[in-house]
């Protein structure tokens, strides 16, 4: 038989159901907060970094957008049309962080550069930069029409080309990149092997950068110039990366000119005067050097020899100079078959493709030939060495040596050339 509940009974049970169903509600409230903090907090942290704007702007002449510059996310394309020697577009490219997390700038993807009539310059955000949640930067690319001896194709002229940035999180306690960077700093970026900077054999205590493409770019005097050696004292030499316009040597040293940088010669008295005077940013880092210009015997098979030779006899101290036989041949990684000035000759289409000082238009150099007076050599734009009248006019390379107490920033790619602090 079922027992029955009094009326006592039933009101504790009754109670008891209600603190029951109080403490569960309870206890599901705290649930309920505890899931809705930890989804608020899930949907503040937001990532969305982009390129927001392009802007295009003629600097000189009469370029023209074939289309116009378009972005999506990180990339950006332009469609350039270039028409003469000196024409210049740029491009000003915003990039906004537009969510709430901090990002760093990990890398510029910039296209390799084949062509020597055609020039990029990449300026404003680098790589390691901060980009703050809710602040823009700006990204600047140049497009120029170098100045050259051969006429470009149609192809070169038309210039379809992209630009992507890769960005990461910031993490707490982010630091920006170092900076001040000395070149005791860069010595210590030595490689054995493939491009980079190498202990020279030859000279104690000097580096060279040797390669097909080392990263060794630097910006001077608002261009971009290229490092070729350090030495044993820090003082850094560099060269143009573009070539200056066609020249003659020397004039007047007699019936065929003089091989005499020292004479001095019409191109000494050019790049140490009109040259000079052009240059307006970081002058002060200039040191004066003298310059070796002992004779090269053509064709030999001795560079330990040669640069005796070279270094045998020292210029008189000048701003501005060239580069020897014996350097270009020695930014080659391919020692084997381009090790000399016989083997590069012997081999010039081959080792052309492994030496970062091969242009395509023929440059000078400040050695002169052993053979006579008024013969300079100068490098081809095959690759090849030779010799010739001082009074032909061909391009030129120029070269300065900068101060060894000079900091620099940046990575020495052509994205992120160094920098001088």
């Amino acid at each position: 038989m079922r027992g029955r509940f009094n009326s006592t009974q039933r009101n504790y049970i009754i109670i008891g159901l209600c603190a029951i169903l109080v403490i569960m509600g309870v206890g599901y409230a705290a649930f309920s907060s505890q899931l809705k903090i930890i989804g608020t907090s899930n949907i503040d942290s937001t990532w969305d970094v982009q390129i927001t704007d392009i802007q295009s702007s003629v600097v000189v002449g009469t370029p023209t957008n074939q289309i116009e510059p378009t972005h999506d996310k990180l990339s950006a394309t332009f469609h350039t049309k270039l028409y003469k020697p000196n024409d210049t577009m740029k491009y000003d490219i915003t990039v906004s962080n537009l969510g709430s997390l901090d990002a760093k700038l990990d890398r510029i993807n910039v296209p390799e550069n084949e062509s020597t009539a055609i020039s990029y310059e990449v300026t404003g955000i680098k790589e390691g930069d901060l980009l703050k949640s809710n602040e823009t930067a700006l990204l600047t690319v140049t497009v120029k029409y170098n100045n050259v001896t051969s006429q470009p194709s149609q192809e070169e002229l038309n210039i379809n080309f992209n630009i992507t940035l890769e960005y990461s999180q910031a993490p707490n306690g982010y630091e920006p990149p170092v900076t001040g960077m000395t070149p005791d700093d860069l010595k210590a970026l030595a490689v054995t092997e493939g491009d980079g900077l190498y202990a020279d054999e030859y000279e104690s205590g000097r580096y060279i950068y040797k390669g097909v493409n080392p990263n060794n770019y630097i910006t001077f005097n608002n261009e971009t110039w290229r490092i070729l050696s350090i030495d044993s004292s820090g003082r850094i030499k560099i060269v143009r990366n573009e070539l200056l316009p066609d020249r003659a040597f020397d004039t007047t040293g007699g019936t065929y000119g003089s091989n005499n940088w020292d004479r001095p010669s019409d191109i000494k008295t050019y790049l140490n005067g009109e040259y000079l005077e052009s240059i307006t940013v970081n002058k002060e880092k200039i040191v004066p050097s003298t310059w070796s210009i002992g004779t090269v015997t053509y064709d030999n098979n001795d560079l330990a020899g040669q640069i005796a030779n070279e270094n045998g006899t020292q210029s008189q101290s000048a701003n501005v100079g060239l580069i020897t036989v014996s350097e270009y041949l020695r930014a080659n990684t391919n020692k084997e078959e381009c090790g000399n000035f016989s083997l590069n000759n012997d081999n010039y289409s081959t080792c052309k493709t492994t030496n970062w000082l091969f242009k395509e238009t023929i440059y000078w150099t400040i050695s002169p030939d052993s053979s006579n007076s008024y013969y300079v050599f100068h490098v081809f734009n095959t690759g090849y060495l030779n010799g010739n009248y001082s009074e032909i006019t061909n391009a030129v390379l120029p070269a300065i040596t900068l101060s060894s107490d000079i900091s620099l920033s940046g990575s020495g790619t052509v994205g992120d050339p160094y920098k001088i602090n």
